[in-house]
Order: structure tokens, then sequence, then C-alpha cells
């Protein structure tokens, strides 16, 4: 067995990891009711299914060409933004109530999504 051969199960069995998770987040953001639950399918499941999909692409590359780092930089990217946008869209979801409100805070304390100033500007223009 040579170092093509290991490489092209490497490369299958990324794929196949990658594949997997991919089809589980899918199927997650298909079957969860409301928009906070269906949050977690995409940016959990989802990214780690893409993940191990570059990780594939990555390693084909390598095996059989002279090899690229561009896939490193997508799954930087990916693994950087994809927490922040559901840190976002979960505050959009809490401010618009279109979900469960947060559970209290602690005694003395506020949650940092529900800081509202005497001095802050409602506006409405939705």
């Amino acid at each position: 067995m040579n170092w093509i051969e290991i490489g092209t199960y490497a490369v299958g069995v990324f794929l196949l990891i990658g594949a997997i998770f991919t089809l589980v987040g899918a199927i997650g953001l298909l079957r969860f009711n409301d928009a906070m639950t269906r949050l977690h399918a995409p940016t959990k499941v989802g990214t780690m299914g893409i993940g191990a999909l570059l990780l594939a692409s990555m390693t084909a590359t390598f095996v059989f060409g002279e090899g690229s780092f561009h896939e490193l930089l997508i799954m930087a990217f990916l693994f950087v933004t994809a927490p922040i946008s559901a840190n976002f869209i979960s505050k959009v979801n809490i401010h618009h109530k279109t979900c469960m409100a947060p559970p209290d805070p602690p005694e003395g304390e506020r949650w940092s999504t529900s800081l509202k100033e005497e001095n802050d500007q409602v506006t409405t223009d939705m």
C-alpha cells in the first residue's frame, strides 16, 4: 500500500464524514420547529460537515497534485463567521420576540442583549 492509496482512502473517509454531517444539518434545519432551534443545525453540524469536505479537498490536492492551502483560509473564515452570525440571528429573534424569552438573569444583573438605557431611542422603521 503506497501513499496514493492511503490518501485516496483518507479522501473517501473525509467525504463520507462531511456528507453525513451536512445531511444531518440539513435534516435538522427542516425538522426543528422554531428559528432558535433551527439555528443549531447549520451553525454546529453544518460547519463540521463543510470542514470535513474542505479537508477532503485539501487532502486530495496534496495527494494528487501540488497542494493548496486555500481550503484552510475558507475553513478559518467559516469557523469564525458561523458562531458570530448565529449570535446575531438569535439576538434578532429575541428582540422581535419570535421565540421564548431568555431566563431571568442572576440577582442584580441584566442580560447584555436586553440592556436598554433610559436615553435610548426607539425606532420603528420596519
